[in-house]
């Protein structure tokens, strides 16, 4: 089996932020995947189906995102679902908008998410996909990934999104290789796809 988390903050205040590009994600995953992520539990909202012959779990952590790996814990705990099998859906401000870089594991940079997952995971040896939101030279950073993006920002960011869900679905076929190959693409500033 494996699971699926999109990371985000719960409410309407944070709805479509930047920083909410991982609840965004795996609302398109839960799509194409037709699993219904309406159950409440483990601090988050989740909905499980299968996809490939495996059992999926797709999770979105409730507890606001610097202490998304309790629930990631929690959830991977009561499956037994081995930590290697955790796919993790988040925003990057290191990437140029609508960009993405998957890895197959490595540490969690400057995201609170992600270093929450990974200290109570205590692994970091587990599949992410990151959703680049760019960054504002100069803008004070908790207003750019709390802000929502402009029009032509998120249609980038849609197409991200969509990006997004094929890459989980390719992880989940046991094809990362491809899923890298596909959708880590070279851009111009920021950090360099390869990094």
């Amino acid at each position: 089996m494996f699971v699926v988390a999109g990371l985000g903050n719960p409410g309407l205040l944070y709805k479509r932020t930047r920083h909410n590009a991982g609840f965004q994600a795996l609302d398109v995953l839960a799509k194409q995947l037709h699993i219904s992520v309406t159950k409440r539990g483990f601090s988050g909202i989740y909905g499980d189906g299968s996809y490939n012959g495996e059992r999926v779990v797709l999770i979105k952590p409730t507890t606001y995102m610097n202490l998304s790996g309790d629930c990631i814990q929690a959830l991977l705990h009561f499956y037994k679902c081995p930590v290697e099998h955790l796919i993790v859906l988040y925003d990057d401000i290191e990437l140029p908008v609508g960009t993405l870089r998957i890895r197959d594991k490595g540490s969690a940079g400057t995201h609170n998410g992600m270093r929450s997952i990974i200290a109570c995971v205590g692994s970091e040896n587990f599949p992410r996909v990151r959703i680049g939101v760019g960054k504002q030279n100069g803008a004070d950073l908790r207003k750019h990934v709390l802000g929502k993006p402009s029009k032509p920002e998120q249609a980038m960011l849609d197409e991200a999104f969509a990006e997004a869900a094929e890459a989980a679905k390719l992880i989940l076929e046991g094809r990362i290789a491809q899923a890298q190959a596909r959708f880590n693409k070279r851009h111009s500033g920021g950090a360099k796809a390869d990094e």
